[in-house]
């Protein structure tokens, strides 16, 4: 017997407004049932296939320390630094920058309401590199 996830939330100001940039980063989609509206209190965004889902809530007070928790997300396409750029221009902040040299590592950046998130290799530039050694 197993616990299954049913959907990830995240606290927000704004749930509108997050459930739009998440939806934007990720590729996902709203329930055209039941569409995220502005000032709704509420918002939730699904994957194509509907197996994943992130409910956006909102609460009163902005984030205050780290994140306990976060995304750790990969480029379906591309390389990291080319889906760093595109992150970045739908709105992302960067945060720390954890390259390395050898092309390993990542980069932390935080959604519109600060909330921290990491770009990671593509599985591609991880076969390349793992064919060089």
């Amino acid at each position: 017997m197993a616990s299954l996830i049913s959907h990830t939330s995240f606290d927000s100001l704004d749930a509108y407004g997050q459930s739009v940039f998440w939806r934007r980063i990720l590729g996902f989609r709203e329930d055209p049932e039941d569409p995220n509206r502005p000032g709704e209190e509420e918002c939730m965004i699904f994957s194509e296939d509907g197996t994943q889902r992130l409910l956006f809530i909102e609460v009163p007070d902005a984030k205050q320390i780290k994140n306990r928790l976060h995304l750790d997300l990969k480029p379906a396409e591309g390389t990291r630094d080319q889906e760093l750029k595109r992150l970045l221009g739908l709105g992302a902040r960067k945060v720390d920058d954890r390259r390395n040299a050898d092309g390993t590592g990542w980069v932390v950046l935080a959604d519109p309401e600060g909330n921290e998130f990491c770009i990671l290799r593509s599985d591609e530039e991880r076969r390349a590199s793992a064919a060089i050694l």
